[in-house]
């Protein structure tokens, strides 16, 4: 039997942590099956009529929570997607109206500094478990400065750097 408040806790946490779209498929599809709360069957069809359907394709969620677990379920699964995207209005909004702030500036500034500090630790993570050597150090310098003249666009030097991965590997 599927427990409301469980049941909408892990359609929202899917949204929050997915960019939208099928992207949060595969976190709904491990977490319904193991509780044996969904079928492979039931995200085949909620897939299908999400892409039949006129919209954006984040939009099969509702049909899935329709599929299994009816009319309680779609809108649990319509709440769960709509807020991540109003919650980030509202603190725009907010932002807008105390974003000058001193303490507001301040903490804007520790965040992006924490980013940067994870950002490193992946980027040593990724060259420690696929090994550092001559070629994997060009690819990242060249990232690098690429990135530092602000010049080219992001999805190009990722492009460049898997072509170059593909070409140096």
């Amino acid at each position: 039997m599927i427990h409301p408040l469980i049941y909408f806790w892990l359609l929202l946490r899917a949204s929050l942590i997915t960019t939208g779209g099928s992207g949060n498929l595969p976190i709904l599809h491990q977490d319904l099956l193991a509780l044996g709360w969904a079928t492979d069957r039931q995200f085949a069809e909620a897939l299908a009529i999400g892409q039949i359907s006129p919209g954006p394709t984040g939009l099969w969620v509702i049909c899935l929570g329709y599929l299994t677990y009816g009319l309680p379920g779609s809108l649990m699964a319509l709440v769960a997607i709509t807020l991540p995207p109003l919650t980030v209005l509202a603190v725009d909004r907010l932002y807008r109206r105390i974003g000058d702030h001193p303490a507001v500036q301040g903490f804007v500034h520790g965040l992006s500094l924490a980013v940067a500090g994870i950002f490193l630790v992946v980027i040593a993570g990724l060259l420690r478990n696929n090994g550092v050597d001559g070629r994997s150090l060009v690819i990242v310098l060249v990232s690098l400065g690429l990135g530092l003249t602000r010049r080219v666009p992001v999805i190009l030097i990722i492009l460049l750097a898997a072509l170059a991965g593909i070409l140096l590997y």
